[in-house]
This record gives structure tokens, sequence and C-alpha cells, in this order.
């Protein structure tokens, strides 16, 4: 059996984002940021780079004793460009872009139909073929995620 046959979307799947916003609201969750969503938000946002991440940035420590940049959250959970909708839509992050084509949820059809009980547009509208799937994948792993040493001890 080929690749191409045993991944459940050999034959494409469906997902129209409806703009409904559950995916960036109401749930704790990290929007991890690459070197070009930080160049694409500091031009939308025309701020320089230490505001940027002092103002919509957080550092969350991984296990390889480094920490990546995240997007920081609002009180209530919201993603903190969300007002009425994504305040960045043409910049957002390749996490955001890419969704629901993460490794995560592409893994089976579980995950898939896990993912698609909270997003309404999933299994409906654009066909989005292997090719297209194969390629978002793949731009998630090109893609080098922000990232440093960290600050704190290591016990």
């Amino acid at each position: 059996m080929s690749l191409q046959q045993a991944l459940f979307y050999a034959e494409g799947l469906r997902f129209s984002c409806t703009r409904c916003s559950t995916c960036c609201r109401y749930e704790s969750g990290y929007v991890f940021l690459t070197e070009h969503d930080t160049t694409r938000l500091l031009e939308s946002l025309q701020i320089a780079h230490t505001g940027f991440v002092e103002t919509y940035c957080r550092w969350v420590p991984d296990k390889w004793g480094t920490e990546q940049l995240t997007l920081k959250e609002k009180s209530n959970y919201d993603c903190i460009f969300w007002k009425n909708g994504c305040s960045v839509y043409e910049a957002r992050p390749l996490q955001c872009r890419t969704f629901p084509f993460w490794h995560s949820i592409m893994v089976s059809a579980k995950a898939w139909d896990a993912a698609a009980r909270d997003c309404p547009g999933m299994g409906k509208g654009t066909l989005h073929l292997l090719e297209e799937i194969m390629a978002y994948l793949e731009q998630q792993d090109a893609e080098n995620l922000v990232t440093r040493i960290s600050n704190r001890e290591v016990m």
C-alpha cells in the first residue's frame, strides 16, 4: 500500500473557514511564531521588534532548555489580536493560516473528526487535495520557530 492510499485524506478534505473565531477564543493554547510570522506582523503593525515582543508575545519553556515565542492571550483566553475578528488576518501566523491542516489533526481520521466537532468549517466547503494538504504540513516543518535559550534555571 502506498503512502497516498494509507492516508485518510488521500482524496482530500473539505474545509472553509467560517470566521466563527472558535479557534481564536475561549480556550487557552499556544500560537507559536515563526521567523516569517514575526516579520509579517512587524510590517503589518508597523512596530519595532522589541515593542512587538513585549506587547503581544510571551516566551514558553520547552523540554529542551529553550523557550519558544508565542502570542499572548487576553484574560478570557481570546487571542491578543482578536477584536470582533482577527485584527491581523492578512498577516496572521502560519499556525493560524494552516489550520486545520496541522500534524496533530492530520494524524488520523479520529483526530480530524474530534477537531471537527468544534469547527463548523471542517468537512464543508472547499476541497483541499492531498498535494495542498501535504504542502501545508511541509511548510510547517520547514519554517523555523522563534526560540531562545531559557533564562530560567534548569533543575
